[in-house]
C-alpha cells in the first residue's frame, strides 16, 4: 500500500483547495479573486511565541492548529494551558475576526489584515467549548455574519465565492457559539448556510458515482471528497466535535436513489438527506480504496490521505453510522501514527476527534497514545482528566484555561500568486 505523503497536513490540505481553485480558474477563464496574500498574515516568526502548539511556522495557519489542539484536549477532558488560550484569544482584530497569525497582536489589525473565516470559525469552536470567553465569541460570530455571501454561504477571504468547506466550518461555529444556523440569513435573498450549502451538492443530473458527493464551490464541477466530508458534517448543523451515536444507534447509509423521483425526496431542500447522500458517496469512495480516502495534489500521484479520511470519519458519526465509521477508523489505527508524528498538533487533534466522534479511545489508538503525543506538541496543559473524564477546575470553580479553536493560504501563494485565492476547510491543519 502507498503510504501517506510526506507532507504537513495543513500543506496537503491546503493543495487540495489549491487544486480546485485552479480547477475553477480554468472552467471560468479567470477567478474573480479577492485581494492577493502579498499582506495576508504576519511574516514568519523567528521565534515561536510562547503558548503555541507546534514547531512549524504559524504564519498560515497559526490560529487554525491551536483552536484544534485546545479543542481535541477539552474534548477529551485536559484542560489547556493558560499560556496556550491566552494566545489563541489574543489572536482576534478589534472586529472580531481572526486571521492566521499576528506576530504582535498588540498592534491593531488593518486594510492590509486578511481576515480568514475559516480561522475565526475554528477559534470560536474551541473558545466556546472552552468556556470564559463569551465576549470573544460573540464578536467573531458577528463578524462572520457580517461577512456572510447572498446565497447563504461563506468563502475563507469575505467577499469572494462561497464554498463548500468554508461553508460547513461557519456552521459548525454558529452551533457552538448557541446559534441557529437555520435563522442565519444572508442580508440580501434571506438565504441561510443550509441554502448554499444545496448548491454544491451533485443529485441525480450528475454521474452515477458522483451522485451524493459535494464539489467544493463550482455546481456541476467534479465531486470532492473533502468537501463532501465537511458539508456531510455541516448540512447536520454539526462542527469539529461530534458526540458518538448513543444507546445502539446505526442508521444504514443509504446511497443516492435516483428511482421514480426519489431525488427530490431524499436531496432537494433537504440538508438532513443531502448529508446521507453525501455519506453515502464517502463510503462508495472509501470501499473502492481500501477504507482511505485518496489525495489529489497537482501535478502528483494519488496517495492515501490519511486527513480526509479522519475527516470522512468523522462525517459518518455524525450521520449516526457507527458501523460505516468503524472500518476507515481501523485502516486510521494502523495507518496515521507516523503522519500525525510528523505533521504535529493538528493531526493528533483530527485523529483524537475521530476517535472520539466513535467512542474510541483515543489514548490506545492503534498503539499510540494520541493525547499523551497531542500534549507533548505544546505547552504542558493545566490540569489532566477528572475521574469522570471532565475537565479539571480552577479554585473559583469555572472551567480552567480563560483569558476572556480548506482558504488558508500559503499554498495559494506558492502555487502561484496570480490565483490569489485561498483555500480552507474543516478541517485542516499545520503544527
Amino acid at each position: 500500500m502507498a503510504q501517506p505523503a510526506p507532507l504537513t497536513h495543513s500543506v496537503a490540505f491546503l493543495a487540495r483547495r489549491a487544486a480546485t481553485a485552479l480547477a475553477a480558474v480554468a472552467v471560468l477563464g479567470a477567478a474573480a479573486a479577492p485581494a492577493a496574500y502579498a499582506d495576508s498574515a504576519s511574516a514568519s516568526p523567528k521565534k515561536l511565541p510562547a503558548g503555541l502548539y507546534g514547531t512549524k511556522d504559524p504564519q498560515y495557519d497559526g490560529v487554525w492548529r491551536q483552536s484544534l489542539a485546545l479543542l481535541a484536549q477539552d474534548t477529551v477532558g485536559i484542560r489547556p494551558a493558560a499560556s496556550a488560550v491566552r494566545w489563541l484569544a489574543g489572536q482576534q482584530c478589534a472586529d472580531g475576526s481572526f486571521t492566521a497569525f499576528r506576530a504582535e497582536p498588540g498592534t491593531p489589525c488593518d486594510a492590509k489584515t486578511s481576515r480568514d473565516t475559516n480561522q475565526t470559525a475554528a477559534a470560536v469552536q474551541a473558545l466556546a467549548a472552552l468556556g470564559g470567553h463569551a465576549d470573544t465569541v460573540k464578536k467573531a460570530v458577528s463578524w462572520l455574519k457580517s461577512v456572510q455571501n447572498d446565497d447563504g454561504g461563506w468563502s475563507s477571504m469575505a467577499g469572494a465565492a462561497s464554498d463548500a468547506n468554508s461553508t460547513s466550518v461557519v456552521i459548525g461555529a454558529l452551533a457552538a457559539a448557541g446559534e441557529k444556523p437555520r435563522s442565519v440569513t444572508s442580508e440580501k435573498g434571506g438565504k441561510t448556510p443550509y441554502d448554499a450549502l444545496l448548491t454544491f451538492r451533485l443529485g441525480c443530473e450528475a454521474k452515477e458515482d458522483a451522485r451524493g458527493a459535494f464539489t467544493f464551490q463550482l455546481k456541476g464541477a467534479a465531486p470532492n471528497a473533502d468537501a463532501t466530508a465537511a458539508a456531510a458534517t455541516g448540512a447536520l448543523g454539526k462542527g469539529f466535535v461530534v458526540e458518538p451515536a448513543g444507546n445502539g444507534a446505526d442508521t444504514p447509509v443509504k446511497p443516492l436513489s435516483c428511482k421514480d423521483g426519489d431525488d427530490k425526496k431524499t436531496g432537494g431542500s433537504d440538508v438532513a438527506a443531502a448529508a446521507q447522500g453525501g455519506a453515502g458517496y464517502l463510503v462508495a469512495q472509501l470501499d473502492k480504496n481500501g477504507q482511505h480516502l485518496l489525495s489529489a495534489m497537482p501535478g502528483a500521484k494519488e496517495q492515501p490521505d490519511v486527513g480526509n479520511t479522519a475527516d470522512a470519519v468523522v462525517a459518518l458519526a455524525a450521520g449516526a453510522h457507527p458501523t460505516a465509521a468503524a472500518k476507515p477508523l481501523k485502516w486510521l489505527e494502523k495507518n496515521a501514527a507516523a503522519w500525525a508524528e510528523q505533521n504535529g498538533p493538528a493531526a493528533y487533534a483530527q485523529l483524537v476527534l475521530a476517535a472520539h466522534a466513535t467512542g474510541t479511545d483515543p489514548r490506545s489508538f492503534g498503539g499510540t497514545d494520541l493525547v499523551a503525543a497531542l500534549n507533548a506538541t505544546g505547552p504542558e496543559p493545566a490540569a489532566g482528566a477528572t475521574k469522570d473524564g471532565k475537565a479539571g477546575k480552577d479554585a473559583d470553580g469555572s472551567k480552567g484555561g480563560g483569558f476572556g479553536l480548506v482558504w488558508i493560504i500559503g499554498i495559494g501563494l506558492a502555487i502561484g500568486a496570480g490565483i490569489g485565492f485561498l483555500l480552507s476547510s474543516r478541517k485542516k491543519t499545520q503544527l
